[in-house]
């Protein structure tokens, strides 16, 4: 059943102490989304092990499957791909998962027949109108109203490619999405982007892999990105754990001064690790790497800061919950986020007692007692994870859904509840 379809509420426990925990994260939700896509486009097969398994990866897989290729995931630690011509006719159901609708409309366009793309009603208001025009400058064609979903791509079973301009201010994805299918295109692919600074952290984790897969990629100018045309070949991907779904457990040792492992915490990443930890040190946390992982500490207290998040935009709810119980006020900017997510954030911190403002892309956070109350998460795990931060210290913190969390850590509630309760986590039953 999909994740969005039943809503459960949850209230927040709160810990009775500082919190000791070792927590065993599931895989990257980026890099197993980005490794099933070069599977897919690879010669031969391609194995992910240690994937992460949630509902906007299986749908990622679905997607694949739908346009012809062998996708097994029976074994939860280690999938096969397979690659084969991709076809259609195929239809597509995104639900509310931005990386396959951003990722598969490229893969679509080289599929031989029409694949149908549609969602939530939610996705259908996300704009689509920038790589939709992007891929028909390619060569690619698309049936849409309005520039978002649906859509259908009607592919020929090959690409054009050559230069794009494209405007991905809205998200990262929109480059991602072009670069990931771009060794497939005849004549390869040049994405340059126009407009408002977009963050590169995931640009870059899209530009290792490809790399990684033996794609010709040049990426030394800024704002450019050129991927030369080739064929990928197979390999194993070892899937890292999710570094952005550790942030609030790694949030629960500062609020509470306890101490929380990370195991295989990797010492070298293409995911944006460096910047995270940077604004938890200076918030107030004491991360260290050790052989078993990463270590964070809390000092006994939360500082307020001003920080540019454009690195590490999924952190912004729960480095915004942190905020709302620091001992000084902060401005988070660069937070990436969207008015509508924005809104929400702010809503549902307001509810809980803190002040809070939002502009186009920031949020201004000034500390005061916090209270008990309902906090809606919109069907949005980030800031089901933000609430739950906030009520580790503050009772009676009610989520009107705590199933949204199954987006990238069905078990988060489980997992959740026995850090509080003095136990060590195990994998979230996944990213």
């Amino acid at each position: 059943m999909p994740y969005g379809s039943v809503h459960l509420p949850w209230t927040a426990p709160t810990a009775s102490g500082p919190i000791r925990a070792v927590i065993r994260l599931p895989g990257s939700k980026s890099m197993t989304a980005r490794a099933l896509v070069l599977a897919a486009l690879s010669l031969g097969a391609s194995t992910l092990r240690a994937p992460l398994r949630a509902r906007d990866i299986e749908l990622m897989a679905g997607g694949l499957r739908a346009m012809g290729t062998h996708v097994s995931t029976v074994d939860d630690n280690l999938w096969l791909l397979r690659s084969r011509p991709l076809r259609g006719p195929a239809r597509i159901d995104v639900e509310t998962a931005g990386t396959v609708m951003r990722f598969l409309p490229a893969v679509a366009g080289l599929a031989d027949g029409e694949v149908t793309f549609d969602g939530d009603p939610r996705v259908r208001s996300r704009p689509m109108a920038p790589l939709i025009g992007a891929l028909c400058a390619l060569g690619v064609r698309i049936d849409a109203t309005g520039g978002t979903l649906p859509m259908t791509v009607r592919g020929i079973g090959r690409v054009r490619g050559g230069t794009v301009t494209i405007d991905a201010s809205a998200s990262s994805q929109l480059v991602s999405g072009l670069l990931l299918a771009a060794t497939e295109f005849d004549r390869g692919v040049v994405v340059r982007h126009v407009g408002p600074p977009v963050p590169k952290p995931h640009i870059a984790l899209t530009v290792h892999m490809l790399r990684a897969a033996g794609a010709g990629v040049d990426d030394s100018r800024p704002d450019v990105w050129a991927v030369e045309p080739g064929r990928l070949t197979g390999r194993a991907w070892d899937i890292e754990p999710d570094l952005s779904g550790a942030v609030p457990f790694l949030a629960a040792a500062m609020v509470t001064g306890g101490a929380v492992t990370i195991e295989g915490w990797p010492p070298a990443t293409g995911q944006p690790a460096g910047h995270l930890l940077g604004v938890l040190r200076r918030m107030g946390g004491e991360p260290a790497l050790t052989p078993r992982g990463l270590v964070m500490r809390g000092s006994g207290g939360v500082h307020g800061l001003t920080a540019d998040l454009s690195g590490v935009t999924e952190a912004t709810p729960v480095l915004a919950a942190l905020a709302a119980v620091a001992d000084a006020p902060s401005h988070l900017y660069g937070v990436g986020l969207g008015p509508d997510r924005i809104a929400a954030l702010v809503t549902g911190l307001t509810a809980l007692g803190a002040d809070v403002t939002g502009d186009a892309d920031g949020l201004r956070i000034r500390p005061r007692p916090l209270r008990g109350a309902t906090f809606r998460t919109h069907d949005d795990h980030r800031l089901a994870h933000a609430a739950a931060v906030i009520g580790l210290t503050v009772g009676d913190v009610r989520l009107d859904d705590v199933a949204c969390t199954a987006k990238t850590l069905p078990g988060f509630p489980r997992l959740w509840s026995t850090m509080v309760q003095g136990g060590n986590g195990g994998t979230g039953g996944t990213d």
